[in-house]
């Protein structure tokens, strides 16, 4: 015969706590969110809100206001536009036009100024032009030709320009183009780099200087060329005066 055990009580009981144990940590699994969501929820949220706000930008230091050219400097800036209270002076290389009202067979369209600073013209073989401004020229053209021309208009007018040689801003080193640059007015350093065409890859810009004569004296200027043309540093963007050189040394790394 065969006989059947039944489970004794403590069995049951403990089967019974196995079953109540099973359901509660499937109840705390699904109203609970698991730990890796939890986490994300914690990272996720603090992103979220500040993307929502309104974005803080934080301004540099402010540059130091720049020298401003002085009043000698501003008369003479070769090829600076005509305004109030300035004059270009011509130089050497010039190109001038010279026209004589009521007499077109003395008027020049295009006339050099030679090397030695003079030109030459119907009637007057020699004047000197360079140092001079355009109306200063004219008013001696003037006198020049009333021992020919009765009361003469002469305007003189600068259609090539380079300037004194000593009002000229000059480029030495590692620029891709060096060169003796005309002045203009409000001219600065990111001027002279964008009309020599920037850095060789050998320059140490960040080394480069300016070198800037006043009379006797003489300044010399640091300025980080590397930080203004690949960084955008503003603040070394140094506003140039005529007659100053940049020096851009060669970098040995």
């Amino acid at each position: 015969m065969n006989l059947i055990h039944f489970p004794g009580r403590a069995t049951l009981d403990r089967i019974r706590s196995l079953r109540l144990a099973d359901r509660s940590a499937r109840a705390l699994a699904y109203v609970s969110p698991k730990p890796a969501a939890l986490f994300a929820a914690l990272l996720v949220g603090p992103l979220l809100a500040g993307c929502a706000s309104t974005p803080q930008y934080s301004t540099g230091p402010a540059c130091p206001a720049s020298s401003s050219p002085s009043e000698a400097d501003k008369v003479a800036a070769p090829g600076a536009p005509a305004r109030a209270g300035t004059s270009y002076v011509i130089g050497a290389g010039d190109q001038l036009g010279i026209s004589v009202y009521r007499a077109p067979e003395l008027s020049m369209p295009g006339i050099p100024v030679r090397p030695d600073g003079r030109i030459s013209m119907p009637l007057i073989p020699d004047i000197v032009a360079a140092g001079k401004t355009p109306t200063q020229l004219g008013s001696e053209l003037e006198e020049r030709l009333k021992e020919y021309v009765q009361d003469p208009i002469v305007t003189v007018m600068v259609t090539g320009f380079i300037g004194p040689f000593d009002r000229q801003v000059k480029v030495l080193g590692e620029a891709t183009e060096p060169a003796a640059i005309p002045y203009r007015d409000g001219m600065t350093v990111l001027d002279v780099m964008i009309a020599t065409r920037g850095l060789t890859r050998y320059a140490a810009g960040n080394k480069a200087v300016i070198v800037r004569r006043a009379g006797d004296q003489q300044e010399t200027i640091r300025v980080r060329l590397s930080d203004l043309i690949k960084d955008g540093d503003i603040c070394q963007n140094v506003q140039m005066r005529p007659g100053d050189t940049l020096i851009i040394p060669q970098s040995w790394f």
